[in-house]
């Protein structure tokens, strides 16, 4: 799986014209899942978004973590991420999991999510969204599991 991670003042996402997910200060994660992904990488990612350090500490070091800082997450499904772009001028989706499976894993993740943290909001798979956001840094980490 993969989660780009962004730390951000705000962030929201829409569906046809419709707000669905809004957050402020905290990350906004997009999320690919590949076809030979497992339960582990679904768990493992979870993890790594929630405790990976991105937030500066008193000397203004990323050294605090989503849950040190009690902020909010938002997770995007992007399957494009999970692209093959090393050749030609066209990506090949080869090797991102079918749809079924990558709308349960994505389930996943925001299930796990919610668990441990407060403030969880989500995209919706699937659908046209519109993301926009307000990156805070910029800070921006790609995560993979």
């Amino acid at each position: 799986m993969i989660g780009l991670l962004q730390r951000v003042s705000r962030a929201e996402v829409r569906v046809d014209g419709d707000v669905i997910g809004r957050i402020g200060r905290g990350l906004l994660v997009l999320v690919a899942v590949h076809r030979d992904d497992t339960d582990r990488d679904v768990t493992r990612l979870a993890e790594r978004i929630l405790s990976y350090r991105v937030f500066p500490d008193a000397e203004g070091r990323m050294n605090l973590s989503l849950l040190d800082e009690g902020a909010a997450l938002l997770l995007v499904p992007q399957f494009t991420l999970a692209a093959d772009t090393r050749k030609g001028t066209r990506a090949s989706f080869t090797k991102a999991a079918p749809p079924e499976k990558g709308a349960d894993y994505f389930g996943q993740l925001v299930g796990i999510c919610r668990q441990r943290l407060d403030t969880v909001e989500n995209g919706a798979f699937g659908a046209h969204m519109q993301v926009s956001l307000v990156n805070d840094g910029p800070v921006t980490f790609w995560l993979e599991s």
